[in-house]
Parts: structure tokens; C-alpha cells; sequence
């Protein structure tokens, strides 16, 4: 239990000896304009359901819905959603002008083996009157989530703790993002390149490469996200750790011969195997 007050310990290093996330102590509701929470939800189940719509097409659907909303704010809910069409066309995940982007390494590649290639993502998760944020390192060849992270904000933070976290325990050959300003951030690439991994960002025209996390998000969210409504950072932390075991070990995947992430992640590691090939164009 953190102590707030009357501790020789600071909260930071509490949390840390506790492995409790920092944000969750300094949340305090607070009133959220109930027209954007709507708005923003909708958002949210129309992009799941349809991720290669794009701005006018979802504004055309919530519009159809009787919600009033033009697509400058819906641009603008999905930039700070984190949330943009798989089809090219213009990316709302921007980079920051004056970070490096690293070329596009997976073109033509047969993934057959685990930890042979990571793809990172963040998406959006409701709470009954706010939002978080997911982080998560997918290994694609499994589907097994090596790390996650939950925040109530977008800084970098987080995104770096989830990502030390996988590498302590495996090193990726490549780690393919996108070119947000997140992942092309000195210290994200910094962090990659000091434990000798391959960097890998869609370019333009590339999006349905991240295809595999982003059915991740829809099956945590139809399964998991959807069937519940959050009234803390502390209860969706809670729901999602214990979805995001279930799906790894428990959970079985038919692409998988309906064996689990783990399994296969586990029980192949390192060796070589043509079981599951996946090839890249």
C-alpha cells in the first residue's frame, strides 16, 4: 500500500519497489465535456470495426448517427486518440520534423521464428469519463504480447518503460513501427539501437504492415474493453493485465492451429521452423 504521507520514501521510489504505475495515485476525475466523451467513444467502436475508414468516412457515419460533428474535429479527436485510417494517405501519428526515420526492413521477409520481428503501437482505451493509453510489443510470429504499458497521457515515458521491459527479457532481430514522433524519438531509437536491434517504420503506403497489433486491439477490445466500463485507471489496468494473460496463455488463436501465443512463443524460442511462415510483400 503507498503511503502518501508520513514516509521516508519518496511515491516514485514506492511505486517503483511496488511496481504500481505512478499515474494512477495522481488521477482524480474529472469533468469531462460529455458531448466529446460521446463523441470520442463512437470514434473509437467505428475505427475498430472499420479501421480503414478515414476522417469523412467516420464523420459521414457519427454524422448519420445524429451526432454533431464536422471532420476538423474528428481529425483532431483522432490525432489526440492516436487513432488513423490503414490506407495511404495522410498519417495523424506524425513525427517530430527534427527526429531520424530508419528504412523499412520487412519488404519480401518470411517471419518463421520468434523474436525474429516486434511491432509496437499504442492505442486508445475508454474509461467511463476519460481515456488511457496502450502500449504493447507484439512478437509477430506468436502473437505473444512481451510487454505492455497503460498511461493516462501520451508522453514518452511509459512507451520507454514497456519497451526496457521486453528487452530485458529477448532482443528482436527487427522492431517495426510506425514514424510517430514516439518511436522516432532519440531516446525510444537510442534505446533500440544499445541492445543491437534492427529498426524498422512503415513508410507511406506501408500501414496494413502493422496489421497483426492492430487485430490485436480490436480482439482486446471487443473481448475485453468493450464488455466493461472503467471508472479508474486502477480498475482498467486491473482488467486489461488480466486479459492480456488470458490471451497469451490461455486464449487459443486459429491462425496458431488454435494453440496459444505462449505456447508457441515458448516451445519454439529461438529454433528455426517453417510451421508458421509469414511472408511479407
Amino acid at each position: 500500500m503507498v503511503e502518501r504521507e508520513g514516509s521516508e520514501l519518496a511515491l516514485v521510489v514506492q511505486c517503483e519497489l511496488l511496481s504500481v504505475n505512478r499515474s494512477a495515485l495522481y488521477y482524480h476525475a474529472q469533468a469531462v465535456d460529455e458531448h466529446e466523451l460521446r463523441v470520442k467513444r463512437r470514434i473509437d467502436e467505428v475505427y475498430t470495426a472499420a479501421p480503414f475508414y478515414g476522417i469523412r468516412k467516420i464523420t459521414a457515419h457519427l454524422r448519420a448517427e445524429g451526432l454533431r460533428v464536422n471532420h476538423k474535429a474528428v481529425a483532431r479527436h483522432m490525432h489526440q486518440m492516436g487513432l488513423r485510417a490503414i490506407y495511404p494517405g495522410p498519417n495523424l501519428s506524425k513525427r517530430a520534423q527534427q527526429h531520424a526515420i530508419y528504412p523499412y526492413l520487412l519488404r519480401g521477409l518470411t517471419i518463421e521464428r520468434p523474436n525474429q520481428v516486434w511491432g509496437v503501437d499504442i492505442t486508445y482505451i475508454r474509461l467511463r469519463a476519460g481515456w488511457m493509453y496502450l502500449f504493447a510489443v507484439l512478437d509477430w510470429y506468436s502473437r505473444f504480447v512481451v510487454s505492455w504499458a497503460l498511461d493516462l497521457t501520451l508522453e514518452l515515458g511509459f512507451i520507454l518503460e514497456a519497451m526496457r521491459s521486453a528487452l530485458a527479457s529477448a532482443t528482436p532481430v527487427i522492431c517495426n513501427s510506425d514514424q510517430g514522433s514516439h518511436f522516432t524519438s532519440p531516446q525510444y531509437t537510442h534505446l533500440l539501437l544499445g541492445a543491437h536491434v534492427q529498426i524498422s517504420m512503415d513508410g507511406k503506403g506501408r500501414a496494413l504492415d502493422n496489421i497483426f497489433t492492430e487485430r490485436l486491439w480490436r480482439t482486446v477490445k471487443y473481448e475485453e474493453v468493450y464488455l466493461k466500463d472503467y471508472v479508474s485507471p486502477r480498475e482498467a489496468r486491473a482488467g486489461i493485465s488480466d486479459y492480456l494473460h488470458f490471451y497469451n496463455y490461455r486464449r487459443l488463436h486459429q491462425a496458431l492451429d488454435y494453440q496459444t501465443p505462449a505456447h508457441i512463443y515458448f516451445k519454439e524460442g529461438e529454433k528455426p521452423t517453417d510451421k508458421f511462415p509469414i511472408l511479407l510483400s
